[in-house]
């Protein structure tokens, strides 16, 4: 029974450290009054400067709205661009609150890192992109190639196990720094360029300057189920992170948009009055201001318009919906409840 008691009583102390902890990123926020997000270092669609050096993108979007939240204010954030190998040690050592990066979410980076995954901003999956002079039309057509690949990532793991299972041989050309990788594969140094597909497209709208020259494969051969992430035991803004990318989706899924949303404010429907704020307690309960997110729709929009925005057909990338589409019209993106 002692040793019980102990048990017990040692675990309590746990729980009340951990909870000490819980607001130190939220707090250290708050205080400075920016949100630092790591994202990439350039990649158009998801995350790149424009040429006033206003970042843009998905992910940006993400980082946005996390701000939108917090301070009623989209622009209340800084960037701090990071290669795929600098990523995580960023976040753990706090250079960065939020990760908004193109990231994968895996068991071994959710397990291991003392990172967390905070939601989904985008389903894609890894794909290969080759010169059309090449005559290639499929990924099964690869053995003996050369391939570029960024270090440090799902990219290059998926890489070695499609070319083991496909029972292929291929020379790895491993450069860390996306344009560096970029210009390798233009130049001719290696005859593929694999990445995540989205990638693929906005490298060829975005970064080569013969685009229409380049065909990306039709093989997809991975999951790479792509979002922000923040550090583990740091609960207060895990929900603040999660529910933020939340709101956007579900703003989708009810027809509330950056055009609409004052508008909506004076909507009968329940739920619609609960994300808005109009019936309050989702703000109390995350610490925030009950406008927060009205405040992430007004400035940022659902997530509909970021992707159309950003990535969908109205941007250089062109990408379609598919998986990424709500889920009442047969796509992944299933919002939870704010209620």
């Amino acid at each position: 029974m002692k040793l019980i008691a102990t048990a017990a009583a040692a675990a309590a102390l746990v729980f009340v450290a951990q909870g000490a902890q819980a607001g130190a990123t939220f707090d250290s926020v708050k205080a400075k009054g920016f949100v630092q997000c790591g994202t990439n270092t350039g990649l158009g669609g998801f995350a790149a400067p424009d040429s006033q050096g206003v970042w843009k993108g998905l992910d940006v979007d993400v980082c946005r709205a996390v701000a939108a939240a917090m301070f009623g204010d989209a622009t209340k954030v800084k960037y701090t661009g990071l290669t795929a190998q600098q990523r995580f040690t960023a976040l753990q050592s706090g250079e960065v609150d939020l990760l908004s990066r193109n990231t994968t979410q895996t068991l071994t980076r959710d397990a291991s890192l003392g990172l967390i995954g905070a939601g989904i901003n985008y389903y894609d999956g890894q794909g290969f992109m080759v010169t059309k002079k090449l005559g290639v039309k499929s990924a099964k057509e690869l053995n003996g190639a050369t391939v570029c690949v960024q270090p440090g990532t799902t990219t290059e793991l998926n890489l070695a196990d499609y070319f083991r299972s496909e029972k292929m041989t291929f020379k790895p050309v491993v450069i860390e720094k996306l344009d560096e990788v970029v210009a390798a594969y233009a130049s001719g140094r290696c005859d593929v360029y694999t990445t995540d597909a989205s990638g693929l497209a906005a490298t060829r709208a975005t970064q080569l300057p013969n685009g229409d020259d380049h065909l990306i494969l039709p093989e997809i051969i991975s999951k790479e189920p792509l979002g922000p992430m923040v550090r583990q035991g740091d609960d207060q803004w895990l929900v603040v992170v999660r529910w933020a990318l939340n709101a956007m989706i579900e703003a989708e899924e009810y027809g509330i948009t950056s055009k609409n949303v004052d508008e909506m404010l004076k909507s009968d429907n329940p739920n619609i009055k609960r994300i808005l704020g109009v019936t309050p307690g989702a703000g109390k309960a995350l610490g925030l201001d009950e406008k927060w997110a009205y405040n992430i729709v007004k400035q940022v929009g659902n997530y509909g318009e970021s992707f159309e925005r950003n990535v969908g057909m109205g941007s250089p990338l062109k990408l379609a919906r598919g998986v990424n589409q709500m889920w009442s019209k047969g796509g992944a993106l299933y919002a939870w409840p704010i209620r």
